[in-house]
């Protein structure tokens, strides 16, 4: 008797529980999302074939379509609609992710009182507060308003009807990792509750016309928590970035439906909330009536938005046979290869042998290769102890090499430079159209841009100029 073939159905199915994704056998890692151990057996569900149904909405020309109803409404907060495209868009949803601390509470319970008005009332859920500590929170803030609504409660179905009595604009739910469905089993916070919830709210919002704003948690590694789908879901998906230590915010766009992912929004935290910056760049710079040695000042890119940020650098000698290499808001590697191109390109021999520090001012991180250039000649002042000349800004990525290579967004550097008083500026060649008044060096290599330092004062020569002595 011939033994019987396995067929399709007797054979196990495998499911990512984090994202959806179908395997035919069990693995320990699942491929489209990298996470370990969410690879779980499920049922094979049964072959069926879908057969036409009624039509609820007759397809028409795109043309045709009314796009009044997806117009943006403000937020009462111009940073946020900056980064949203014009502001929130009825029935959509927003996925707002941060670092515990960072003042997503604060940023929302503001945008809650300024989006509440006669004709949009606002209602606030919050599910890890009692609404007692969000009302002490909006005193501080000045957020209360009339039709602002405040609710405290951790079950989805209480939340469903608080829409039904009052009737929102706007949702504010902090946070979709406290609710839980009575429907699931699982703790809140869990993958099953927190996909329940989301399709849920989701649902409600499309339906009724809502904008809702969801606040989620995040890992230790900083990225959101809770399913992937999660951010499939959504319309639009923020990042709440900041140093708890220092007053920047930065809102940055994730996703977003309805516009682009380039913008940046710049908020200042304080002990009476949270404000926009619409000029951030005083933050990150230090006013000085004279230059001094280790300071270089350089245009990021924060998206579309051009910040002028200041790198320090000092360097002392070392008491110990390995000097030490310290980095803030700079990455320690692009600090070291920057280290190690003025040692053999631009012929500055005393840094191996010195402890270096080096730091950013205001909170802000460079992390694109744009700030090369500043990074470099600050680390050059340093070792010299020469000031660079007033009002320069430098601007370039630094190959290893020593060639200067050109950045996108030079003009939009530039013009920023220029409108806070900057004269000169150090670019790679052809740096397009100049502000007028504007004095601007085109250098090719490292060494074009260490003729900026006074060679009078430098404490460590190059080393040709120490051969020909």
């Amino acid at each position: 008797m011939a033994a019987r073939t396995k067929t399709t159905k007797d054979r196990p199915s495998y499911r990512c529980t984090e994202c959806g994704w179908q395997t035919a056998k069990w693995l320990g890692r699942c491929p489209e999302c990298h996470a370990w151990g969410t690879v779980e057996e499920y049922g094979v569900p049964a072959v069926r074939t879908t057969a036409p149904g009624r039509v609820t909405t007759s397809a028409v020309p795109i043309g045709q379509v009314d796009g009044r109803q997806a117009t943006a409404r403000s937020t009462g907060v111009p940073e946020l609609d900056r980064v949203l495209g014009g502001g929130l868009v009825p029935g959509a949803v927003v996925l707002v992710a941060g670092e515990p601390g960072v003042g997503k509470s604060t940023l929302l319970l503001d945008v809650a009182a300024k989006a509440a008005s006669d004709e949009h009332r606002t209602l606030y859920v919050t599910g890890e507060e009692s609404a007692s500590q969000v009302r002490l929170r909006a005193d501080r803030i000045h957020a209360i308003d009339d039709h602002l609504y405040l609710a405290a409660e951790t079950d989805l179905s209480a939340v469903l009807g608080h829409l039904d009595a009052v009737k929102p604009s706007l949702l504010i739910l902090d946070s979709v990792q406290t609710i839980a469905s009575p429907e699931l089993d699982g703790a809140p916070g869990g993958m099953a509750q927190v996909r329940e919830v989301a399709g849920a709210l989701i649902r409600a919002s499309k339906e009724r016309g809502m904008a809702t704003l969801l606040v989620g948690h995040v890992t230790k590694d900083g990225s959101i928590a809770g399913p992937r789908l999660l951010e499939h879901l959504v319309d639009v998906v923020l990042s709440f970035e900041g140093d708890r230590h220092a007053r920047l915010r930065l809102v940055r766009g994730v996703k977003n439906r309805y516009g682009t992912t380039d913008e940046v929004g710049c908020f200042e935290l304080h002990d009476e909330g949270i404000t926009g910056l619409a000029d951030p760049s005083g933050l990150f710079l230090t006013r000085r009536a004279e230059p001094v040695p280790g300071t270089c000042l350089t245009v990021t890119l924060e998206g579309r938005r051009p910040l002028v940020a200041e790198v320090q650098a000092l360097t002392v000698d070392s008491q110990i046979p390995s000097p030490r290499r310290t980095t803030s808001g700079l990455e320690t590697s692009r600090v070291s290869m920057m280290l190690a191109v003025l040692e053999q390109r631009g012929r500055i021999s005393a840094l191996g042998k010195r402890d270096i520090y080096s730091a950013t001012v205001g909170g802000v991180k460079l992390s694109e290769p744009a700030a090369d250039l500043a990074i470099a000649l600050a680390l050059a002042s340093a070792a010299s102890d020469t000031p660079l000349p007033k009002n320069l800004v430098a601007i370039g990525e630094v190959g290893l090499a020593g060639e200067v290579r050109r950045v996108t967004g030079v003009q939009r550097r530039l013009s920023e430079a220029h409108r806070l008083g900057f004269t000169h500026a150090l670019v790679p060649g052809d740096p397009g159209k100049i502000p007028s008044g504007m004095k601007v060096l085109e250098v090719a290599d490292i060494g074009d841009a260490l003729r900026v330092l006074p060679r009078s004062r430098r404490r460590d020569a190059p080393r040709d100029e120490e051969d020909r002595r």
